[in-house]
């Protein structure tokens, strides 16, 4: 397993689903980990799991798209543990609607979280790598980004991030900074069973509607996720940087 002993990661959206797989696979290969989301009192359970485990973590509360609660958040954790190394940007919403339906609070919100929200943390914790000429960030993209009926904000947001992070992958390389992007397919996690149940299907059955539609004949799950993620976050993946990969079960390849 890619041994991450002294390294010190933030993973933001980290209470549930990918984001709280995210963290405790880092800490699983030995760091430690900050669990951020909109407050702290939602990362507990996630903070528990690693800590129970033997790992060590630290809950966060910020809202990704304030400036000065990201500051807050980045700060405290780079005190508490002694600097940062790795970030996941993973914090993300949906508020999906066809385009004639959707509001411009529909677009704002998925546009802010998603795309301010990586500007916000990856510069807050980029004046800490660059000083420690060490870092890694993987942004959480989607296949959305290649466009999705009803999804015109999210896909947006999510191809802004593919474009951030390819830029910022030019900017921060110098300083043995790399910036990739995962963009996870259909995965099985709360946030898509409720997108489900809301449009009327019952999410067992939607699940067995993709899974048919893809290569490997199956959703994915959190784990899929967080192991390319794992992947990205090693030292040994210092070559790699400006990338998306696809995390999809072969649906972008169709």
């Amino acid at each position: 397993m890619t041994n991450l002993d002294g390294r010190v990661a933030l993973v933001t959206g980290a209470a549930r689903g990918i984001g709280a797989e995210i963290a405790r696979t880092y800490a699983r290969a030995g760091a430690r980990v900050g669990v951020l989301d909109l407050k702290e009192d939602l990362t507990r359970e996630t903070v528990a799991g690693i800590t129970g485990a033997g790992g060590r973590a630290l809950g966060l509360g910020a809202d990704v798209t304030d400036p000065d609660g990201v500051e807050r958040a980045v700060r405290r954790l780079a005190e508490e543990y002694g600097g940062l190394d790795i970030v996941v940007n993973n914090a993300g919403v949906t508020r999906d609607n066809l385009l004639f339906r959707m509001t411009e609070d529909d677009w704002d919100t998925v546009v802010a979280v998603h795309l301010r929200g990586v500007f916000l943390v990856t510069r807050a914790a980029q004046r800490i790598m660059v000083e420690r000429r060490y870092g890694r960030i993987v942004n959480i993209s989607s296949t959305s980004a290649l466009g999705n009926r009803g999804q015109a904000n999210y896909s947006a947001a999510k191809a802004g991030v593919q474009g951030f992070t390819r830029t910022t992958a030019i900017e921060l390389g110098p300083f043995g900074i790399t910036v990739n992007a995962i963009g996870p397919g259909y995965v099985d996690t709360e946030m898509t069973r409720a997108t489900a149940e809301r449009l009327g299907v019952p999410a067992d059955r939607r699940l067995a509607e993709v899974a048919a539609t893809l290569p490997v004949r199956r959703t994915g799950e959190p784990a899929d996720i967080a192991n390319a993620a794992l992947f990205l976050a090693a030292e040994e993946s210092g070559f790699v940087t400006g990338q998306v990969l696809y995390v999809d079960g072969g649906r972008s390849v169709r």
